[in-house]
């Protein structure tokens, strides 16, 4: 398996994509997440050999005298795999309750020795991003698009957001988020209703295609698949990729401090 497959992999089960549209409600009356929640995923490359963890923590916090969340996304090899290359990155998100919107992002990861440690912070009135390269003592300010989001806070945001009663087979809707020093647009294309096997007996689910860039790591631009339960919960039960060589998976291992019911057709 090439590094830099399980690498991205490992980034966007942090990330989570879901998408900004007119799908969105512009307020929202019952929050899907609350302070305490934490999951954990365990991956695998080609279906059998254990590729490694992640996990997303959500704490409480304050800015500004404003009350927000503070989530902590982790990933880390294990195995095999971390004898001849080892990854252990860590992402933090500070993002207010009441809006979901980002105020600073944490980047600090070591993958085989290839290190990076960034603080974003976002000035969501101006429209910035004040980039601090703390690896190589640089900083930058940048343009950004309105009610950017970061990778980690994107989740959260349209966990609250989305409404998925409005949604439609083959729908395509967008998400605007920055990342490092650029801004992206993703794209993504809900795929339907799925009921699925998890560790936790038979779930139903949402289906997603968000859509990558094919090439060296992804077969094509629909290689990535994304699952996430039918309820107020909306967890992210599992993620799947068709790698240029072999595919990746990630699938939920552990859950806690869940905000409302988790629905299981059948018991395991």
């Amino acid at each position: 398996m090439k590094k830099r497959q399980l690498i991205i992999f490992l980034m966007l089960v942090t990330q989570m994509v879901f998408a900004q549209s007119s799908l969105l409600k512009t307020k929202t009356n019952e929050s899907a997440f609350g302070e305490g929640e934490w999951f954990k995923f365990k991956m695998s490359y080609s279906g059998f050999l254990k590729a490694g963890n992640a996990t997303l923590t959500v704490k409480e916090s304050k800015h500004n005298n404003k009350e927000a969340f503070h989530v902590i996304g982790k990933g880390w090899t294990t195995g095999m795999i971390k004898w001849f290359f080892k990854v252990k990155d860590r992402y933090e998100s500070y993002f207010y309750k009441d809006s979901i919107m980002p105020y600073k992002f944490i980047r600090n990861i070591d993958e085989g020795g290839h290190t990076k440690d960034i603080e974003i912070n976002f000035d969501q009135k101006n429209h910035k991003a004040y980039v601090n390269d703390k690896k190589h003592n640089k900083k930058s300010v940048f343009d950004t698009q309105p009610n950017i989001q970061d990778m980690v806070s994107t989740f959260y945001y349209l966990r609250n957001n989305l409404d998925t009663e409005k949604l439609k087979v083959g729908e395509e809707v967008r998400v605007d988020m920055f990342f490092d020093e650029e801004n992206y647009g993703f794209k993504l294309k809900f795929l339907g209703e799925d009921t699925i096997e998890t560790d936790f007996g038979m779930v139903q689910a949402l289906k997603f295609r968000p859509y990558v860039m094919a090439g060296r790591v992804f077969k094509e631009e629909e290689s990535l698949t994304l699952w996430v339960s039918k309820d107020k919960n909306k967890l992210p039960l599992r993620i799947k990729a068709d790698l240029a060589v072999g595919s990746l998976r990630a699938d939920l291992e552990a859950f806690k401090g869940l905000k409302h019911p988790f629905k299981i057709v059948v018991d395991n």
